[in-house]
């Protein structure tokens, strides 16, 4: 573009012109007092006209079109896309191409990562006096399939980065493969020691199934879908549920993010660990393993003796079940390839206007095992279509007074990679800047809302769920209807690595949310996961799509445009002492004292109450004195509210799980999906309880000292004071 005339490098510098003065006139001096008065009718007449953050809100609430839902939908699952295959890059072109017809500008941030793919699979099972019965690992496709002639494409049933190799020997079944079902195997004295553990799905992630086996000293492990889980009604496509040869694949890595970049991003010329390296860390399976269908679990169950297992073990096909080993012997190979892939995050930037440079970030991933219909292109359609409505508030004169980023994230199913990449190298500039991330993974599975939350952003879902329409229930909220459901008693935590909401959380301390309709499906991870199973048992009318994205987009309004940022950290105290009081019951008569968690927690608490006050007089004050202004007060406050999250954090991270910066909200120790509060002094008493010497007691002692220290920093961050 050509430089400003008064460049010095342009044209009219070089050339300069001398104007002829204009003819002198005689000049009116104005009495500064109608100024005033003009003045300030021209600010007044402004904020006369000038719509209201809440007219866009509502305007928002009123734009949202199931019909654009389903064609995003439709378009995105026409054919399996795994992450690092030419169909994701296709759905990634499809999301690009969404965006930028809606003028907002979307680009592609690629990364190097490490995936795993299967190369050969085969699995026999034998007995004595029976013959060898091989297993074909193959899901069927339905009657009617409209996608039979793509479903080759689709993954073969596999479970990512599991060890290659070859093992032959006799079964055990495990139950769901927790530390408490092998504990009860070796005290029923039941051998898994070079076994093939056989676990069904349900309770724990995939991973700790295998790695659970791997550390009991089996050899490798098979995961099944039972029925009594996955199989208790009509099999789709005549119902919802699993059919017999329908498999849960899935990822067993239990880290985030790219295994060859711990700890750091997967930037161009980066520092990479070796393939062999990261595939020998804790965090791999170590160990063979595959999924199998249920009808293949329930052969390999019937050939199983020994013990007949607990009431709670028996599965859903009424015969009894026995705990092994043998003589079912079970012969399994698994190669796999762990290779490098580039994977494609799409990012999109509506700019604020006023703060530009404080961030509300709305993430969905976009890599599915197969179709994914419901896991996660139900939260892609729902982001785009919530594109679409921020495009109409735009043309109507809005822009967002912060920054609203919209991300969609590659490679999310083999742990996080995508989102995990991105805010590793983004760190500084993330933890900074942003004010909250608004997670939707799978946006619909079914009926009921579900809602999980950083605690100082309760108070705003519920106002939030107020406002949005009950998709099933023209008469009621969404917030009627979560308050009629179980879940009414208990929003959830993002203590769980279960979505890409993790690295902002666990990682970096950003407040997050991450919403849902419904909260489980039987087909989950695997063939049937399409189009056809949304259309019929998901989301018939597609309303559901659209009250996630309203609840959605109303919770990014809300944070973007309102001037005082919507926290409320008297939860947040509240949720600290619930958790000290499930610690101090733990700890009865031991030799390790909370009252240095117990203190911080009252000191927090002080500092909740402070910033309450803070806050209402502050809106008191803004009723009073429109006309007034004083944006270095607001500034100050939301800076506060904003930054309370980080200080949970602590550089050195977990004890033995370095990446996990947060020390109030991280993944259970057994199990990567469930999320655990104080999880560091959780770690330390489990160990504390297994060994029973002074030493570990004194490490839970530790650990209590050290989230007491991150309590105190949130507190000093929340009051603004220095000590």
């Amino acid at each position: 573009m050509p430089p400003p005339p008064d460049d010095p490098g342009s044209s009219s510098a070089r050339t300069p012109l001398i104007p002829t003065p204009p003819p002198r006139r005689a000049v009116t001096r104005l009495h500064p007092l109608p100024l005033l008065v003009a003045a300030a009718f021209a600010a007044s007449y402004h904020l006369l006209v000038a719509p209201s953050p809440s007219y866009y809100h509502s305007l928002l609430l009123s734009l949202g079109s199931n019909d654009t839902a389903a064609a995003h939908l439709r378009a995105l699952t026409l054919r399996p896309h795994h992450a690092g295959t030419e169909a994701n890059a296709r759905a990634a072109a499809h999301v690009v191409s969404a965006l930028s017809s809606l003028s907002f500008p979307a680009r592609v941030a690629p990364y190097s990562v490490l995936l795993s793919y299967p190369i050969h699979r085969s699995l026999s099972l034998s007995a004595p006096g029976h013959a060898t019965t091989p297993f074909a690992l193959v899901q069927d496709t339905y009657p009617g399939d409209p996608y039979a002639a793509v479903s080759a494409e689709a993954v073969p049933t596999f479970l990512a980065y599991a060890a290659s190799g070859s093992v032959a020997a006799e079964a055990v079944y495990a139950n769901y493969g927790r530390p408490e079902d092998f504990a009860y195997l070796a005290a029923r004295g039941v051998n898994v020691t070079g076994k093939v553990v056989l676990a069904r799905y349900g309770k724990v992630y995939r991973g700790d199934i295998v790695m659970n086996a791997r550390k009991a000293g089996a050899a490798a492990a098979v995961i099944y879908t039972d029925a009594k889980d996955y199989a208790a009604g009509k099999a789709f496509p005549y119902g919802p549920w699993m059919p017999p040869t329908g498999v849960q694949v899935g990822s067993t890595f239990k880290g985030s993010g790219d295994p060859t970049t711990p700890m750091w991003a997967s930037s161009e010329g980066c520092e990479r660990v070796s393939i062999a390296e990261a595939m020998a860390t804790d965090d791999m399976p170590g160990i063979p393993a595959l999924p199998v269908s249920g009808r293949d679990g329930e052969a390999i169950l019937q050939l199983i003796s020994g013990d007949v297992a607990p009431e709670d073990w028996q599965g859903g096909d009424g015969k009894p079940v026995r705990l092994g080993p043998g003589p079912a012997v079970l012969n399994l190979t698994y190669i796999g390839n762990e290779t490098m892939v580039t994977i494609q995050n799409v990012i999109s930037v509506i700019e604020g206007k006023e703060e530009p440079d404080r961030y509300i970030i709305l993430g969905n991933h976009r890599d599915a095992w197969t179709f994914g219909a419901v896991d996660p292109n139900s939260g892609t359609a729902a982001l785009l279509e919530l594109a679409q409505r921020f495009s109409e508030l735009q043309k109507k004169g809005w822009r967002p007074r912060r920054t609203i980023i919209l991300c969609n994230w590659d490679a999310e199913e083999y742990g996080l990679v995508g989102s995990t990449e991105w805010v590793e190298e983004n760190r500084a500039m993330l933890t900074s800047r942003t004010v909250a991330y608004l997670n939707v993974d799978s946006a619909v599975y079914g009926a009921g809302f579900y809602a999980s939350a950083t605690p100082q952003l309760d108070e705003l879902l519920k106002e939030a769920s107020k406002q949005v329409q009950n998709p099933d229930n023209e008469t009621q909220s969404l917030y009627d209807l979560w308050m009629a459901s179980a879940s009414s008693s208990l929003i959830g935590r993002l203590g769980g690595g279960g979505s890409d909401y993790s690295a902002f959380v666990q990682h970096i301390g950003i407040p997050s949310v991450d919403i849902s309709m419904g909260s489980e499906y039987p087909v989950y991870h695997s063939l049937y996961d399409d189009f056809v199973w949304m259309e019929k048992f998901g989301d018939p009318l597609f309303r559901r799509h659209v009250a996630v994205a309203s609840m959605w987009g109303l919770i990014a309004l809300r944070l973007s445009d309102e001037e005082i940022l919507p926290f409320n950290y008297s939860t947040y105290a509240l949720e600290l002492e619930n958790g000290a009081i499930d610690i101090n019951g733990r700890l009865l008569g031991v030799p390790v004292s909370l009252s240095p968690l117990q203190n911080s927690i009252e000191e927090f608490k002080r500092a909740a109450l402070q910033v309450d006050s803070e806050l209402k007089a502050l809106q008191t004050w803004k009723v009073w004195y429109p006309w007034r202004n004083n944006p270095l007060k607001v500034r100050d406050l939301n800076e506060r509210l904003m930054m309370t999250e980080r200080a949970f954090t602590d550089r050195e991270g977990l004890s033995g799980r370095p990446w996990y910066k947060h020390l109030i909200y991280a993944p259970s120790l057994h199990d990567d999906y469930g999320a655990q509060v104080y999880p560091g002094v959780d770690d330390a008493i489990q160990m504390a309880e297994r060994r029973n010497t002074s030493e570990s007691w004194r490490s839970v002692q530790h650990e209590i000292y050290r989230i007491a220290r991150v309590i105190n920093q949130a507190s000093l961050v929340l009051s603004g004071g220095l000590t």
